[in-house]
């Protein structure tokens, strides 16, 4: 159990709001056009008949189960968090504080075998429900990305994907749990779990037990719940697909509740580049022209994450890599308006 902090939400507004759930068994070119509508409007959305198997899902939800229900002297021989590993409460390397234990974890094979052996007592079957979950979601978010491709009308389906693709991948794999929170005020039921954040990498594919929590925000302060499906994956949109589809894609922000009564447990694939792979828009996303210039200048996934991990949960980040070319050249424009 953990015991809440003092400090409540602050006052903020809910709103409920159909979340877009796309059936990926439909026809493609629908699917696909339905996925960049989802990505343009909330930069999340649900997917089923996602092809991910039961068994493998089921698999996974089990080892991460076993592993949060150990003792917590036997969970930090996975940690410290560093930043491969189990941690507790504090979410990054900054000091953001939430109501939530995780484990972070590599996806290349080598990582998860090495970090299996200090996480369960059978390092053979977690490794294997590990990779087989891990090689599946990858999979399935690459599929995703080819379809955005399409629905963009870019001419290398695959712009996306083969940076999710690639061997040397910086891609990762979280497991968040959030326990039942303790307080003496039984009308606070909620607490932050993870605080409002958007992600840095390219694509998240998330799923999460029957619990609810999750919350996305269009705008300032208003919070849109997410119900929690047995049948689906949520998928949300990334920093850095945002600047690779020239602001047109949104990176979402969302945040974690925790509650009094259940424990909430999700499983999180980020798919990311290599650290030396450059961040650019595909040809067809950017003209000459005023009506679609070069949001973001050119940027390596290290680059960036170097500046997301320095920062502090909710802080603006890839607002630092807007094209400053264009920027001068709307203030000046702006400027011969006004004169």
């Amino acid at each position: 159990m953990v015991l809440a902090s003092p400090t409540p939400l602050r006052n903020e507004k809910i709103l409920t709001l159909d979340i877009p759930i796309i059936d990926l068994s439909a026809e493609r070119s629908t699917v696909s056009k339905l996925i960049v509508k989802a990505c343009e409007k909330f930069g999340f959305f649900k997917v089923i008949n996602h092809g991910v198997s039961y068994e493998t899902i089921v698999k996974m939800e089990a080892e991460s189960l076993n592993f949060f229900a150990k003792p917590a002297i036997e969970k930090q021989a996975a940690g410290p968090p560093n930043p491969l590993g189990y941690g507790c409460k504090t979410i990054g390397f900054n000091g953001d504080m939430g109501e939530v234990e995780y484990l972070l974890l590599g996806t290349d094979p080598s990582s998860i075998d090495i970090k299996s052996k200090f996480i369960s007592t059978d390092p053979k079957k977690f490794s294997s429900a590990l990779s087989g979950y891990v090689e599946a979601v990858r999979d399935l978010a690459c599929e995703l990305l080819d379809l955005m491709a399409e629905g963009l009308w870019v001419q290398d389906r695959s712009y996306f994907s083969r940076m999710i693709r690639a061997v040397d991948s910086d891609s990762c794999f979280r497991l968040n749990h959030y326990p039942p929170v303790i307080t003496k005020d039984s009308a606070l039921t909620t607490r932050v779990g993870f605080g409002e954040h958007s992600d840095p990498q390219i694509l998240t594919v998330l799923r999460s037990n029957a619990v609810d929590g999750l919350q996305i925000s269009l705008d300032r302060d208003v919070w849109i719940p997410v119900s929690p499906d047995p049948a689906a994956f949520c998928v949300n949109v990334g920093d850095v697909l945002q600047a690779m589809t020239n602001g047109r894609f949104v990176s979402v922000r969302h945040r974690a509740l925790s509650n009094t009564s259940k424990a909430r447990m999700s499983m999180a694939f980020f798919g990311a580049p290599s650290l030396t792979a450059w961040v650019s828009c595909p040809p067809e996303m950017v003209t000459e022209s005023s009506s679609s210039p070069s949001l973001y200048r050119a940027f390596t996934w290290a680059e960036y994450k170097a500046v997301a991990y320095s920062l502090r949960l909710g802080d603006s980040r890839l607002e630092l890599f807007r094209n400053c070319t264009h920027e001068r050249d709307d203030t000046i424009a702006a400027q011969q308006k006004v004169a």
